[in-house]
């Protein structure tokens, strides 16, 4: 019988990880960006590269079965199928490519982070910490793909591992989605890579994965896919041998395997943020529907200005006569900038859409002239948010077309209030009671329902928030009939709130 894989809670993972004492002081009392560059530079010391032929070695040690089948075979997490018997395995040193062409011919060495994107340069090219030895024929299928929940499978491995059209908000192309075992994995070896080489970013092709600035590194969407599988299965006791014998190797660590923490800490949106909701909410904060722009002059390129809800706007080298869900200003080579608000901002939300003839590409967003993330905009309409931006007092806020020519229409463009001028909308979000008699089960959710176990009778109103406070579905008298579901309306894969009446609850969809 296959051994299972023991999952560790978050605090004993960290208590198992072996990380040497003070390892990571100095990132002590950060968060946030500043969190994740005190890490790039803790894990930037000592790092040995040992070359790219050295990862075969490295393999023998690191990547070795010692929690599945038990057999010293190499642990793939592209073939391993942690309840059945593996359709192949590989002997280390015996069976690496080589040629091939299926699966079971031979292993070879993974870049989960693809070297195309960084011209096959070294350290990264070499770097242990995200490069698994994985069955060829399935790595060449996965080839330079972002990762993501697949909608239509074109390909699908022995051990269910996906290759197919994206079914992640944000993102319509093609996605790698390894099975559920190892989607935590793979998220925290993107975490790393991202912060260990965040100074480095900017040079970097993005590959519809990486962001161009240090923080957040990754465009919203993978971002975003990424912390709910990082949630969603948590840390290994597999994933904790292969740190160990990395950092035996290699001489530095991966930070999200020692402290799973780190990663809500920096980007947000998860669920060990605390049982409290972020700092942040939805009410007495800047949601600017563009329904004011100026109509003289539409299809003409210049600076506009206008007020809406107190709030100046100037946006430059713009035009006024396109649309998305309504009114939308539209920017060539310009940007749209606000005036000064005074309650902060926690996390920004808005609609982008390339009109005309152009490229996909990327804004910059700004908070008082510092880059603090990107967005990434397409010929679709799509939104998306940056979390964790955490910035209170006055602040001015900036998008940036960084790809000269793409005009580019922005829509319902809102954010959160931060910090103690805030107290209004944190307001908004519900507090946790100090009893809870009342579950989510199953958790995670999947499927079109929330189950809930408990004494539901006489509950008035059900409310879903997102992890920012962000009110998206309310259902009046929710359990009427004797009912113990409730039903959910389009949530993407990810963490959510939900209110019932005084409770509040925390859930996952899968």
């Amino acid at each position: 019988m296959k051994k299972p894989l023991f999952f560790f809670t978050f605090a004993a993972a960290m208590a198992g990880a072996q990380a040497p004492s003070g390892y990571y002081s100095a990132a002590n009392g950060f968060s946030g960006a500043s969190l994740k560059t005190a890490l790039s530079n803790i894990i930037t010391n000592g790092h040995q590269d040992k070359g790219y032929n050295g990862l075969w070695t490295a393999y023998k040690t690191t990547d070795i079965d010692k929690n599945y089948e038990n057999d010293g075979s190499i642990l793939d997490i592209y073939s391993e199928k942690p309840s059945g018997a593996d359709p192949y395995k590989y002997t280390p040193g015996s069976n690496q490519c080589g040629t091939y062409s299926v699966e079971g011919n031979c292993y070879n060495r993974e870049h989960i982070i693809p070297q195309s994107f960084f011209s096959e340069a070294s350290p990264m090219v070499s770097d242990i910490h995200f490069i698994r030895a994985t069955d060829g024929k399935v790595n060449g299928m996965r080839s330079n793909y972002p990762f993501g929940k697949v909608g239509t499978a074109t390909f699908t491995s022995k051990n269910g591992s996906k290759l197919g059209s994206s079914a992640s908000s944000g993102y319509s192309g093609t996605v790698f989605e390894p099975i559920d075992e190892f989607k935590g994995d793979v998220a925290r070896m993107v975490f790393y890579f991202v912060t260990r080489y965040q100074s480095k970013l900017s040079t970097f092709s993005s590959g519809n994965m990486l962001g161009s600035s240090a923080f957040p590194g990754l465009q919203t969407w993978e971002l975003n896919v990424l912390l709910a599988w990082h949630n969603q299965d948590p840390v290994s006791q597999a994933e904790i041998n292969r740190n160990n014998a990395s950092y035996t190797y290699q001489k530095n660590r991966n930070p999200f395997i020692d402290n799973p923490n780190y990663a809500n800490q920096i980007w947000g949106s998860g669920t060990s943020s605390g049982t409290t909701p972020p700092p942040s909410g939805s009410s007495g904060c800047v949601n600017e529907t563009f329904e004011n722009i100026p109509a003289e002059n539409t299809a003409s390129y210049l600076t506009r200005t206008w007020t809406n809800n107190g709030l100046s706007w100037t946006a430059t080298d713009a035009r006024t006569d396109q649309t998305i869900s309504g009114k939308a200003i539209t920017i060539r080579n310009g940007a749209l900038t606000s005036g000064s608000s005074a309650s902060g901002i926690g996390s920004l939300t808005v609609t982008t859409q390339l009109k005309f003839t152009g490229s996909n590409g990327n804004f910059q967003v700004k908070v008082n002239g510092t880059t603090v993330g990107t967005l990434a905009y397409s010929a679709g309409a799509t939104t998306t948010t940056l979390s964790n931006i955490n910035i209170p007092g006055n602040v001015t806020v900036s998008l940036e077309n960084t790809s000269s020519g793409n005009r580019v229409a922005i829509d319902n463009l809102t954010w959160t209030c931060y910090g103690n001028n805030s107290a209004s909308s944190r307001a908004a979000v519900p507090s946790e009671p100090a009893l809870n008699t009342l579950t989510v089960s199953p958790n995670p959710v999947s499927g079109n329902a929330i189950q809930i176990k408990g004494n539901t009778e006489g509950i008035a109103k059900a409310e879903i928030y997102n992890m920012q406070g962000k009110l998206l579905q309310t259902v009046a008298q929710p359990f009427r009939n004797n009912r113990n579901s409730i039903s959910i309306k389009n949530l993407e894969q990810g963490v959510y709130l939900l209110k019932l009446d005084g409770t509040l609850l925390k859930f996952m969809v899968k």
